[in-house]
């Protein structure tokens, strides 16, 4: 399959991976990138932007990368952080002071930011249609009680994270998530990605493609469980985000639209010391703050061990993949439904990614970004 783009002739590999990848039907349409101290080495993309395979994938096509948008939420508050207007050792109520509601006073900002605050899904009943409403949706969390002791460990914030964090970017900030992002991070950085796509771009969206369904016995986990919780409060379909409705809202923890490039551009921030072009957004302090272990266990609503910095997942056994999953890694990563993945290594200096209109099963990767990942440690 053919590639098109820039890629530098020592990460050739990558390339090959994805042209095979491609042509073996893995994949439909995807873009690959690759930042090193803040430089583009790789930026490449292949396939179709459609199923039936009649529009080709170009260099602007866009994608709602699901939870690959998590990354951009906390940087949000990784900004915040730096900027000493918010700290994430505060309770959360020090700046949403409704959240204290049902024995949630003591939740910490990094709790949000972990996936350890205990509040990983909507308390039902709850639809689709009520998170598109960001002021009933945040007061529905502030509303409910944990559904474990706070910071004891993780259950993946699946759908709600970005308006957990979100809504603390807006009380701090006064701008909701998608336009602080847009205003201090996207925008200084000239990086095309989204969170609350404006209609002007819904023409160059290549729809994902639905995956098997989640690898989940919701009856066998139990009904009261946190993973049901989560997994059923909202559950939508990932068709979905074909709609006006998903791509205009501020969905923080799921509806980021962009490509492999415009991810890259903006997370190799984290990697480059904190600065990109003399656009500076974090220091090196704030950046040791995303490897400070929150959490490392069997996450509770993803039914696998994982580990979690403030932000950011940290390498373990479950990501092998990123630098061979060590414990004393200075890489972070996080994916997206179906297999998105972007890993910033600050040891290395590189920012990766891969996004992709094909989903595959499960949460954080799928055989595209683990070949890529393997491929890329071998080759850095």
């Amino acid at each position: 399959m053919e590639i098109k783009g820039t890629c530098d002739e020592k990460f050739k590999p990558l390339s090959d991976i994805l042209s095979a990848q491609l042509e073996s039907g893995d994949d439909l349409g995807a873009s690959v990138a690759l930042v090193i101290e803040g430089e583009p080495v790789v930026d490449i993309w292949g396939g179709w932007a459609d199923e039936a395979r009649t529009t080709p994938w170009e260099e602007n096509t866009i994608t709602n990368v699901w939870s690959t948008t998590k990354t951009m939420t906390n940087l949000s508050a990784l900004v915040l952080i730096e900027r000493g207007v918010l700290d994430p050792f505060a309770p959360v109520a020090t700046y949403w002071p409704e959240f204290a509601a049902n024995g949630k006073e003591r939740i910490e900002v990094r709790h949000l930011m972990s996936h350890t605050s205990g509040v990983s899904g909507w308390a039902q009943p709850v639809t689709v249609d009520d998170i598109y409403d960001w002021d009933k949706s945040t007061s529905m969390l502030a509303a409910q009680e944990p559904w474990w002791e706070p910071g004891t460990a993780s259950g993946y914030h699946a759908l709600n994270q970005g308006h957990l964090v979100g809504e603390v970017v807006r009380r701090v900030s006064g701008k909701k998530l998608g336009r602080f992002l847009a205003d201090e991070i996207a925008g200084p950085l000239g990086a095309d990605f989204f969170i609350g796509l404006p209609d002007s771009e819904f023409d160059r969206v290549s729809n994902v493609i639905p995956p098997p369904p989640l690898p989940f016995d919701l009856e066998a986990l139990g009904m009261d469980s946190p993973a049901v919780k989560t997994f059923t409060g909202p559950a939508p379909e990932a068709s979905v985000a074909w709609t006006p409705e998903w791509r205009r809202a501020d969905i923080g923890a799921a509806n980021g639209h962009g490509n492999a490039r415009s991810v890259a551009r903006i997370q190799s921030v984290v990697s480059n010391g904190g600065a990109v072009d003399g656009v500076r957004l974090l220091s090196s302090d704030t950046i040791d703050l995303i490897f400070t272990e929150q959490a490392n266990g069997v996450d509770l609503v993803l039914g696998a061990p994982f580990r979690f910095g403030i932000g950011y997942g940290l390498p373990n056994e479950t990501a092998y993949y990123i630098d061979g999953g060590r414990a004393d890694s200075r890489a972070c990563y996080w994916g997206g439904w179906g297999g998105s993945i972007i890993v910033n290594d600050t040891a290395r200096r590189f920012t990766f990614t891969y996004m992709m209109n094909k989903m595959a099963a499960g949460i954080v990767g799928n055989p595209t970004s683990e070949k890529l990942c393997t491929a890329l440690y071998e080759l850095v």
